[in-house]
């Protein structure tokens, strides 16, 4: 079920929707009888297959050592500032 809640009442009843989240309720917070944002209860993420596994361990050693496209190579490391 989805609940429509002003943005007032979540401030002064955060607790009590957040047992509606855990009940499977979806809440919308509306401001001004416009919705502008979601509650969703947080759901534990599915463990990755041993395929997914691989291809993200090449990823991550691709990103370490920069990926090379026939041009120059992408470096992370000036795109932070410091």
């Amino acid at each position: 079920m989805q609940l429509m809640i002003n943005l007032r009442e979540i401030n002064q009843n955060l607790s009590k929707y957040i047992s509606s989240l855990k009940a499977g309720n979806d809440i919308v917070i509306t401001k001004r009888g416009k919705p502008v944002a979601k509650l969703v209860a947080f759901t534990d993420a599915k463990p990755l297959d041993e395929n997914q596994r691989q291809a993200l361990a090449r990823l991550r050693e691709n990103l370490k050592n920069g990926f090379h496209l026939g041009g120059k190579g992408i470096n992370r490391d000036p795109l932070h500032q410091r």
